[in-house]
């Protein structure tokens, strides 16, 4: 039986939490397949703890539905790094916590073994001096604590530098609160925003994606495979099919949609030798292997590759570039501003003028599947569309056949 507990060990876990009512909500307790009933309502319940003023209630038929309801334009803060914040311990991890960050309160760089003596004599507290060891260690990863070496000796001392400075200069307020809503890893400008007591209302992003901030620890491996040119292992579960995936790739680029939000890592499979692109959110683990030589060759040609990308898919139907053409109807002079949309949204596309009152359009891309929600803005202007992938052309007079029968027209 699943017992329910506020705070939890490791953040894919909150991950999966936050996403499945954030992201994909919407759903009741008996649509809640995943898992039990019982867990569902754990869930909810540690939902509810986190964020309770951003939790909506729909009522449905004998039953309601959770999600959460986050307007970005409405907040000067992302309310979805208190999961961030939420991790369990033990009752050593915090009172070792709290003592020895108070013990080198006053700068004096101490040992493990001088750590261990004096929370005995000054707190009459007991640990084995490996523990404390361990503490210490993993708080100079984290950077809480300094670490030097002298001689064998291993000294460690509150790195208190950074706080200080921040302290003695108050215009850094403000561009923490803007860093930590308009940039990624803005946990850190949150972090460091609570440490100084701050609660700055300056700035408010209209299109600020807070999800976002469920993929930075994603995101953090993937920026450091790209540093040491490493290939990586990526552990993916499909958010459609729910089927887990596993794939090798040398990851190159990240691609972030300013539409949707939605970011993509972008690597090359040597298994496919292709470039293939991976959704952030579908992706559970992310493991660093052996570095690549082939690195700044596979970025070279991803950069020359992009001018022909109109999305993230590098593959169409005929496995090669397809083109495009689609005359549209302008009244002139009147409608001109169709033919700078189409230049301002054409993405590298030719325009011309071909006859009175009718403009053609030309691109060459990878995959003009991508391209059918943008061209179905045009419905009702569009003369002809032609495409060297038949695929695609006849997609596109099959579903306007589609919305003429459903519409009578």
């Amino acid at each position: 039986m699943s017992d329910f507990h506020e705070l939890i060990k490791n953040f894919p876990k909150t991950r999966e939490y936050v996403r499945d009512f954030f992201v994909y909500g919407f759903k009741t307790r008996n649509e809640f397949k995943e898992k039990s009933p019982r867990t569902y309502d754990n869930e909810r319940r540690r939902l509810e703890s986190w964020l309770s003023p951003h939790v909506r209630k729909d009522y449905v038929s004998k039953s309601s539905n959770i999600s959460l309801a986050i307007d970005s334009n409405l907040l000067d803060d992302n309310p979805l790094f208190r999961v961030w914040k939420t991790r369990s311990f033990t009752d050593n991890d915090i009172v070792l916590h709290f003592l020895i960050i108070n013990l080198l309160q006053d700068g004096c760089p101490l040992t493990a073994d001088e750590i261990t003596d004096r929370l005995l004599s000054k707190y009459e507290t007991l640990f084995d001096t490996q523990t404390v060891r361990r503490k210490c260690n993993a708080y100079a990863r984290e950077g809480l604590l300094d670490k030097k070496k002298s001689g064998k000796t291993v000294l460690f001392s509150l790195d208190s530098g950074l706080i200080h400075w921040l302290k003695t200069n108050e215009e850094v307020t403000d561009a923490l609160a803007f860093y930590q809503i308009a940039e990624c890893f803005g946990i850190i400008g949150s972090y460091l925003t609570d440490q100084l007591d701050s609660c700055s209302r300056s700035f408010r992003v209209k299109h600020s994606f807070f999800v976002h901030t469920l993929e930075d620890e994603i995101l953090l491996k993937l920026l450091g495979a790209m540093k040491q040119k490493q290939r990586i292992r990526l552990e993916m579960k499909s958010s459609r099919t729910q089927t887990a995936l596993c794939a090798d790739c040398i990851p190159l680029k990240i691609f972030v949609s300013t539409r949707s939000g939605r970011r993509f890592l972008c690597g090359f499979t040597e298994k496919g030798k292709r470039f293939t692109c991976y959704r952030l959110d579908s992706i559970k683990k992310a493991l660093p292997l052996e570095h690549s030589n082939r690195y700044d060759e596979l970025y070279g040609q991803l950069e020359r590759n992009l001018p022909k990308l109109w999305g993230v898919s590098f593959q169409g139907p005929e496995g090669r570039l397809d083109r495009l053409t689609m005359t549209l109807q302008v009244l002139e002079p009147e409608e001109h501003y169709i033919v700078e949309r189409l230049i301002r949204e054409g993405r590298g596309g030719t325009v011309t003028r071909t006859a009175p009152n009718a403009y053609t359009y030309e691109i060459s891309v990878f995959d003009c599947n991508e391209m059918l929600p943008w061209i179905r803005t045009f419905t009702g202007r569009i003369l002809s569309l032609k495409c060297t992938s038949k695929i695609v052309e006849d997609k596109f007079y099959r579903d306007l056949q589609t919305q003429y029968q459903m519409y009578q027209l």
